[in-house]
């Protein structure tokens, strides 16, 4: 599974790269985190709010920090 958050690494992005790799530790499921802060990559997604995070190749979330029930239904 692949997973990408989007945004310039502000705490809200950073609290969310925490949050998603600490449920996959908790769950056991192996991911691939990628961070993206380029903002031409980020524009690509379609996505104008961040944290954003991209599950597989599509927007799963945008503007805020996922809760850890969110990260757990995207890894079922």
């Amino acid at each position: 599974m692949e997973i990408k958050v989007l945004g310039s690494g502000c705490a809200k992005c950073r609290a969310t790269v925490e949050t998603i790799e600490t449920v996959a530790r908790e769950t056991g499921r192996d991911i691939a985190l990628e961070k993206v802060e380029d903002m031409r990559r980020i524009a690509g997604y379609g996505v104008m709010s961040t944290p954003a995070v991209v599950v597989d190749g599509k927007v799963a979330h945008k503007g805020s920090v996922p809760t850890r029930e969110q990260v757990r239904a995207w890894l079922a």
